[in-house]
């Protein structure tokens, strides 16, 4: 049984759901609107916001793009084929949150004192 991979701002036929979008072309995987590597300045904004207050949705979505991507790209012998850690972060990196200090300073334990309490 095969699953299929989304196919972001595709409709099933493949056609462009909205003209002027940022939206990918495959299976290069760059911006139609633009000609940038997708996800664009523009698209990146865009996803921002669709997906605003579910950075863990954001991050799904992006992740089963890159998957799509990496099948899509290791067939092409091109330049966009950037490794896959400049893959991840071109999909991936910039979704953290910039209060990443903040969060890890959250989760911080203090160190265990030698004492024991009786």
């Amino acid at each position: 049984m095969s699953i299929e991979r989304p196919v972001p701002g595709q409709d099933v036929d493949g056609r462009c759901l909205v003209e002027g979008e940022h939206l990918p072309a495959r299976p290069q995987w760059l911006c139609r609107n633009c000609g940038h590597p997708w996800p664009c300045a523009q698209a990146r904004r865009r996803l921002l916001v669709e997906y605003e207050g579910s950075r863990v949705g954001l991050s799904l979505y992006l992740a089963a793009c890159l998957h799509t991507a990496i099948d899509d790209l290791r067939h092409l012998s091109a330049p966009q084929m950037c490794g896959y850690a400049g893959l991840f972060d071109r999909f991936l990196g910039w979704t953290r949150h910039r209060a990443g200090a903040r969060r890890q300073a959250a989760t911080r334990f203090p160190p265990l004192s030698e004492e024991r309490v009786s």
